[in-house]
């Protein structure tokens, strides 16, 4: 279980382009790259962990308005019952002509034994 492919399964019905860590290929005018940010343990009283918290980044890259974009995957994300800890616009790039949001997504996994 990972962040990473719930996220993947989550957002597959998009059709815009996702990679994981950098996008590979020549860029569309509209793509996603997910990237995990940390894996983490809750404190417990006893230090042995039962669970860990997984983060990821997904960045939208739009050539034009990425608002229809940045909804419906806030709304897939929603339905996958993926929590959403920030959603932030991060600039518009000059070099490249993308405007680019970000959205940070969290999930509680079980150890799995």
């Amino acid at each position: 279980m990972s962040v990473l492919a719930d996220i993947q399964s989550a957002l597959s019905g998009l059709d815009i382009p996702m990679e994981t860590g950098v996008f590979t290929g020549v860029a569309p005018v509209k793509y996603i790259v997910v990237v995990p940010i940390v894996d983490t343990f809750d404190l417990h009283a006893d230090n042995a962990p039962n669970a860990e918290v997984q983060e990821a980044r997904i960045s939208l890259y739009c050539q034009g308005s990425y608002t229809k974009e940045k909804n419906a995957i806030v709304k897939a994300l929603l339905a996958a019952e993926l929590t959403i800890t920030e959603r932030r616009y991060i600039g518009y790039e000059t070099e490249t002509g993308y405007y680019h949001y970000a959205v940070d997504v969290a999930q509680c996994y079980e150890l799995e034994e």
